[in-house]
């Protein structure tokens, strides 16, 4: 079977969580959005239309959450661990990226987002 690489985006999957490495931000929090894109053979799925076959979103969206709810002084910590942990649980992912924002950082002006993008996956 040849291979079909595409495409898996998971789009604004929000938080509430508490990182940051200010007392607030550990104690009131912050509200956070995660993306996630990856590519990945679907070549199988694509064949059979069985869901054995294809990338459980749910499962993707399960390890963010997980990573989501450990708190972490820096935004390049909590992407870096989410990479990590994709990477464990989907090695089939070709190669991957990870987005993690937070609204309105705290910083002395208006800033609406900051946001880390990490990359993962076997060709990273």
């Amino acid at each position: 079977m040849n291979k079909k690489i595409g495409t898996i985006e998971l789009e604004g999957m929000e938080f509430r969580a508490h990182h940051g490495c200010l007392e607030r931000e550990t104690i009131i929090g912050n509200d956070f959005v995660v993306d996630f894109r990856g590519d990945v053979d679907m070549a199988a799925a694509i064949e059979s239309d069985n869901l054995e076959d294809a990338v459980n979103y749910a499962h993707i969206y399960n390890v963010v959450a997980r990573e989501m709810a450990q708190p972490s002084n820096l935004l390049e910590h909590v992407a870096g661990r989410i990479v990590k942990a994709l990477e464990a649980e989907f090695p089939q992912f070709v190669s991957f990226s990870v987005r993690v924002s937070k609204k309105r950082p705290p910083v002395n002006g208006i800033v609406h987002w900051s946001r880390i993008t990490v990359h993962g996956g076997r060709n990273a």
